[in-house]
């Protein structure tokens, strides 16, 4: 309907505008800013726009499945609303299809554009300019394209030896790109299958270093008369211009631990000033909350194994068919429905929290009007692989009962009974090992602080560091 297209626009516009918002919050301020480098500045505002459109849909990717479910269960309790009547099957399905067009165009095409365009100069012996950076640009694009679609091609004859398969790899709409977003989507489900398990275990210590412990816990009165002796002590030592003989520091890491101390006492002295209510009763609220989230999620998972066992429905497939508002999604109505919904978004934000946690990846963190432009596209790839798969990955762990639309349901591997299932146990056991062991090592810590161990003093080693006697 000509509805749609406004209503698709405005919803995006607004995405933008968020995540426009959000990568001028992170973006490093450039010095060619300064300077006035026409040339740079323009390849840099192009690349930010690339990045803030992937972003975007990484941000609509997440919404999707959650936004499909509350209009489900919208059209379901109000049938014959006059004033969501734009609300209806054929607008869900066109947005799942033009996520799933959005995600195919950023990683293939624009997220790669954007970082070699940052990187061009142009060819040897032409004109500078832009032109000669888009030229460059894409000429090595075209290259990689070439080279991607001939490995999907040899994986796909690999996979698939008879000659009717073989035939249809010169489809390239048709097969070229599903075959690689599904390889692509596959890779993200896998990557979520590592990540939100270790997320899900780090959720705990975030919220704690977040919110304010009780004082059983947590005593902030010696920790912040530490920090501000030590703080007192270095600035004596910056003041006096006097180091340690065995330590060669010089004034500026001095200066630059100084201003670290003083970013932990304000820190402090801002947990310090909590109510009691914030201590006695927040920490332990927000931990129950995350404990019942994530015994909910390992519970419905192993519940789903067992479905996978006995009833071959429980496996993802993908519906053609966009009639909504007909029956819910949860037997347990639209309660069902909004506890869906929370641990979508809880295990999307756990999977974050463990893919920036994740020794491989804790580089890529950004930091505030400090991250870089390639780092941004690092991040924009990043997260829009993990938000591009989530759909898939909560109807894979039974999370939800709302089928796939569009070419989301079409991958080749969400059929295969053996891989779905070792992914349902992979996943709560990788999940139960991490709480079990973040709950173990929590608890061994707070023993250590009840019982006065962790002030003991530590054995000093007998040889000595290098360096010269005062």
């Amino acid at each position: 309907m000509p509805r749609q297209h406004p209503i698709c626009a405005l919803l995006f516009a607004s995405l933008y505008i968020l995540c426009h918002f959000v990568i001028r919050h992170f973006k490093k301020q450039t010095d060619f800013a300064a300077v006035h480098d026409d040339e740079d500045a323009a390849v840099n505002r192009i690349a930010l726009g690339l990045c803030t459109f992937t972003l975007a849909v990484a941000l609509g990717a997440v919404l999707l499945l959650p936004f499909s479910i509350i209009s489900n269960e919208v059209l379901l309790s109000f049938p014959h609303n006059y004033y969501i009547q734009w609300l209806n099957g054929s607008l869900i399905h066109g947005l799942w299809n033009l996520v799933f067009l959005f995600s195919n165009l950023s990683l293939v095409f624009l997220m790669p554009f954007a970082y070699f365009f940052t990187e061009s100069e142009g060819f040897a012996g032409s004109k500078k300019g832009i032109m000669a950076r888009v030229y460059e640009t894409s000429v090595v694009l075209l290259l990689l394209t070439l080279l991607v679609l001939g490995m999907v091609w040899v994986a796909s004859a690999i996979t698939g030896n008879d000659a009717v398969s073989r035939q249809s790899l010169y489809d390239l709409w048709e097969c070229y790109l599903p075959y690689l977003y599904s390889c692509i989507s596959l890779f993200g489900v896998l990557l979520l299958l590592l990540c939100t398990p270790f997320g899900l275990s780090t959720m705990f210590t975030v919220t704690g270093k977040l919110l304010v412990k009780p004082r059983l816990l947590e005593d902030l009165d010696e920790q912040l008369s530490c920090t501000r002796f030590e703080e007192a002590a270095v600035s004596r030592r910056i003041t006096s211009g006097k180091a340690s003989c065995w330590l060669n520091l010089n004034t500026a890491l001095l200066r630059e631990q100084l201003l670290s101390i003083r970013s932990k006492r304000k820190k402090l002295e801002l947990r310090h000033r909590a109510s009691p209510w914030q201590r006695n009763v927040g920490y332990p609220l927000a931990m129950l909350g995350l404990l019942a989230l994530t015994g909910i999620s390992v519970l419905i998972v192993c519940f789903h194994v067992l479905e996978l066992l006995l009833d071959d429905a429980a496996m993802p497939r993908g519906m053609q068919d966009t009639a909504l508002g007909q029956v819910s999604f949860s037997i347990l109505g639209s309660f069902g429905a909004a506890l869906q919904v929370v641990l979508i978004f809880y295990l999307m934000l756990s999977s974050v929290v463990g893919f920036y946690s994740s020794p491989l990846f804790t580089r890529l963190l950004p930091e505030r009007q400090d991250t870089p432009l390639t780092k941004i596209i690092g991040n924009c790839v990043s997260l829009l692989v993990l938000s591009s798969a989530l759909p898939v990955f909560s109807r894979t762990l039974g999370i939800t009962r709302f089928d796939l639309l569009g070419d989301f349901g079409r991958f080749n591997w969400l059929g295969n009974f053996y891989i779905v299932f070792i992914y349902n146990m992979g996943f709560a056991a990788l999940t139960t090992l991490c709480l079990v062991k973040r709950v173990t090592w929590a608890v061994q810590e707070e023993l250590i602080r009840a019982f006065g161990l962790h002030k003991l003093p530590l054995p000093v080693p007998r040889s000595r560091p290098q360096g010269g006697r005062c």
